[in-house]
């Protein structure tokens, strides 16, 4: 049973790992320091949870009690990374990629946190699985907002926009 509980957190690290790895070479190309600022934070946060996730696994490991109590944890708030109103519209395609590539690891992420807590047989791992899912998206919602904006942007910059 434990077994299971720890490959999945396993996963979970290495995509959050990912994440980072996105998020600080993102941080690296664009040249927005609000954008920077936004990707460096997510980086961070990506860091973050890969720290807990490591924590997590050990509590797993040796202690069914422990994961209990991690499942107690509140729903994510809204982190508030990104100053929308700050970004810069001209480098608009660069962050329409960007952001298309986000939404998509979000999405990613956010189903395999769902599909981890339907497959876990530990009550308190399932609660857990499913309050990664919420964090996940938050993000994915911040992200799908911005990138429609943003799709608008470039589009009206490629003179495709019907107005």
């Amino acid at each position: 049973m434990k077994d299971q509980e720890l490959k999945i957190i396993q996963t979970a690290i290495i995509n959050e790992l990912e994440g980072y790895e996105f998020y600080k070479m993102a941080h690296e190309k664009t040249t927005d320091p609000a954008v920077k600022e936004a990707f460096s934070t997510l980086a961070e946060e990506e860091r973050k949870h890969i720290e807990w996730l490591k924590e997590l696994f050990e509590k797993v490991r040796d202690s069914e009690e422990d994961v209990i109590k991690l499942s107690m944890m509140d729903n994510p708030p809204s982190p508030n990374i990104f100053q929308w109103e700050n970004l810069d519209r001209t480098s608009a395609s660069l962050a329409v990629s960007v952001f298309g590539i986000g939404i998509q690891m979000e999405r990613m992420s956010v189903e395999f946190y769902e599909n981890a807590a339907k497959r876990s047989e530990i009550t308190a791992a399932r609660s857990l699985f499913g309050t990664l899912a919420k964090w996940e998206q938050v993000h994915l919602d911040m992200f799908s907002k911005e990138y429609d904006k943003l799709q608008n942007t470039w589009w009206a910059d490629q003179g495709f926009a019907p107005f």
